[in-house]
């Protein structure tokens, strides 16, 4: 099985991190592919630019060898729907189990994504949950308890992952970093290395 976390990483933090470590070790995952995306539709633009984002990207996933970073969604022009992304990664991959991860909150808004059907079809939904979470009723009757249901099939089921309780938020690193605070030990070393030799967010 094979992890998918997209998002603008902008910039990657240990929220995306940690996270995705949780859930790669409690499913057993083979990898976690981190996707920036270039133009996401629910969201305004990035400060950085694609490749900017995409570097940090690599050096924060560097030392983990389950853990890749992947530039398809850099490569193609237009907005970065889900549905896209996964269709590229099933001609590379085959019928390989996918695992979307995602937060409770963009779960509460699955529904309102483009082609939704056409995502459960393609792949599992994850859904990284914080202790004392709930999670809304969308798609019950495809919700599962068994990760080994995620094996058994390319995707269709939605399962509730606990994950570590990390309240860092990429905005609030960005407003350090234009005020002259260090947002160090909220993400990786080298990510900070990188930012502050560049003068990012500056």
């Amino acid at each position: 099985m094979i992890g998918i976390l997209g998002g603008t990483f902008d910039p990657i933090h240990y929220g995306h991190l940690r996270t995705a470590l949780d859930v790669l070790q409690a499913l057993g995952l083979e990898q976690v592919r981190f996707i920036p995306l270039q133009n996401p539709p629910h969201r305004g633009e990035p400060d950085l630019s694609p490749q900017q984002r995409l570097e940090l990207v690599q050096v924060a996933v560097e030392g983990t060898p389950q853990f890749r970073a992947d530039d398809r969604e850099l490569i193609r022009q237009g907005k970065s729907y889900t549905v896209d992304t996964l269709l590229s990664l099933r001609k590379e991959l085959g019928d390989v189990p996918l695992c979307l991860l995602m937060g409770s909150d963009a779960f509460r808004g699955f529904p309102s994504w483009h082609k939704p059907e056409q995502i459960l079809e393609l792949a599992h939904l994850v859904v990284m949950q914080r202790p004392g979470e709930h999670h809304p009723d969308n798609y019950k009757t495809r919700f599962t308890a068994n990760p080994d249901q995620l094996r058994a099939a390319p995707g269709g089921s939605i399962l509730f992952q606990p994950v570590t309780q990390l309240a860092i938020s990429a905005t609030a690193i960005r407003e350090m970093l234009s005020q002259g605070r260090s947002p160090r030990y909220l993400l990786p070393d080298s990510v900070l290395k990188i930012i502050e030799k560049k003068s990012l967010y500056g």
